[in-house]
C-alpha cells in the first residue's frame, strides 16, 4: 500500500523577501485593482494571514538560498509596497506549476458573517475589519446583521453555498417555513441567485409573508402567470422531496450495476466483441460506469 505524502514541511518558515524568487510580474493594472489593494489593506492593518506558498531552489545552499515563490504574488508585491522585509512561508515539497487558491474553497456568506461575528465578539470593532478589507464599514455590518430573521433551518441549508448575499433580503419576507421551502428549491434547481429569489417571493402566498400588507404586486405580471408559477413550483418542491427520499436506494442500485458492468467490460473477449458489433451500447455502458463513479466520489464522508 503506498504511502501518502504531505505537501508541505511540517511548519512555516520566515524568510527575507530578497530570498524570494517571483515567477510572474504584477502589472501597474493589477496593483490598481480592487483586489490588490485589499490585500493592501488587510496586510497593512493585520499582517500577513495566509503564508506564501514556496519551494528551495535545487541549486541553492541551507543558509542563503533562493525559494521559488508557488503563491502568493500579490501578497509579495504589497509587502514590498508597504515597506516589509520579511514574510512567513509554507514551503512545498513539489515544485508544482499550480496556483494553490484554485484548490481553495472559498468562504460561504454564512460562513463569512459567521467569522465577522466571532472577529466582533473577540473585541474587534467593524470600522477595523472594514480597514482590514479595504470596504466601506456599512458593509461590513450587513454582514453581521445577514441572517436576522433567518430560520436555522435555512442557515443549515445554505452555510455551504456560494450563494449571493442579496437573497436573504427576500428570504426574511417570508415565514419560517416557506424560507425553508425557497431555500431547498433554490438548491434543487442549483440556482441559488436574487433574481430566482425575488422569483419565489413573488409567487408567494400573503399567508407565507411576514407583512401580507406589504406584498405588492410584481409590474408586467398577471395573476395568473403567478398562479402558474406557483404551481410550477409546487411541481418543483415535490419532485425534490420524492428524488430526495428515493437517493439512497437509487445510488445503492447503481452501484451494484456498476460492479457488475466493471466485472463484465473486464473480460477481454466481451469488450472486443461490443466494441466491434455493439459500439453504441458500449459507449452507453462505459459512460454509464464513469457516471456513476463521478456520483460516488462526490458523496459526503464522515
Amino acid at each position: 500500500m503506498s504511502g501518502i505524502y504531505r505537501g508541505f514541511e511540517g511548519g512555516t518558515i520566515l524568510l527575507p523577501l530578497d530570498r524570494i524568487l517571483p515567477t510572474r510580474q504584477v502589472s501597474k493594472d493589477v496593483r490598481k485593482s480592487p483586489k490588490y489593494r485589499t490585500i493592501l489593506a488587510s496586510i497593512r492593518e493585520v499582517g500577513i494571514i495566509e503564508p506564501l506558498a514556496v519551494h528551495p531552489e535545487k541549486a541553492a545552499s541551507e543558509e542563503n538560498g533562493l525559494y521559488v515563490l508557488l503563491d502568493g504574488h500579490l501578497r509579495l508585491e504589497a509587502l514590498k509596497e508597504l515597506g516589509g522585509t520579511e514574510a512567513v512561508c509554507l514551503v512545498s515539497t513539489d515544485d508544482e506549476g499550480f496556483t494553490y487558491n484554485k484548490r481553495i474553497s472559498r468562504l460561504s456568506a454564512v460562513q463569512e458573517h459567521m467569522m465577522i461575528l466571532r472577529a466582533i465578539e473577540k473585541g474587534l470593532a467593524p470600522e477595523r475589519i472594514a480597514l482590514a478589507l479595504n470596504v466601506n464599514v456599512d458593509r461590513i455590518r450587513e454582514r453581521q446583521r445577514l441572517l436576522d430573521g433567518i430560520a436555522p433551518e435555512v442557515v443549515e441549508i445554505l452555510k455551504d453555498r456560494m450563494v449571493g448575499q442579496a437573497i436573504f433580503k427576500h428570504l426574511r419576507k417570508m415565514k419560517p417555513v416557506r424560507q425553508i421551502a425557497a431555500a431547498e428549491m433554490m438548491i434543487s434547481a442549483n440556482h441559488c441567485t436574487e433574481n430566482y429569489a425575488k422569483m419565489i417571493l413573488a409567487t408567494t402566498k400573503p399567508d407565507d409573508l411576514v407583512e401580507p400588507a406589504k406584498a405588492k404586486p410584481s409590474i408586467g405580471v398577471s395573476p395568473e402567470d403567478i398562479a402558474r408559477m406557483e404551481r410550477e413550483m409546487e411541481n418543483v418542491q415535490r419532485d425534490y422531496r420524492r428524488i430526495e427520499d428515493d437517493y439512497g436506494d437509487t445510488m445503492l442500485t447503481l452501484v451494484v450495476a456498476k460492479g457488475f458492468l466493471g466485472k463484465l467490460l473486464a473480460n477481454d473477449e466481451i469488450s472486443v466483441h461490443l466494441d466491434k458489433h455493439h459500439g453504441d451500447l458500449m459507449t452507453g455502458l462505459r459512460k454509464v460506469i464513469e457516471t456513476v463513479a463521478a456520483d460516488m466520489s462526490s458523496l459526503p464522508t464522515e
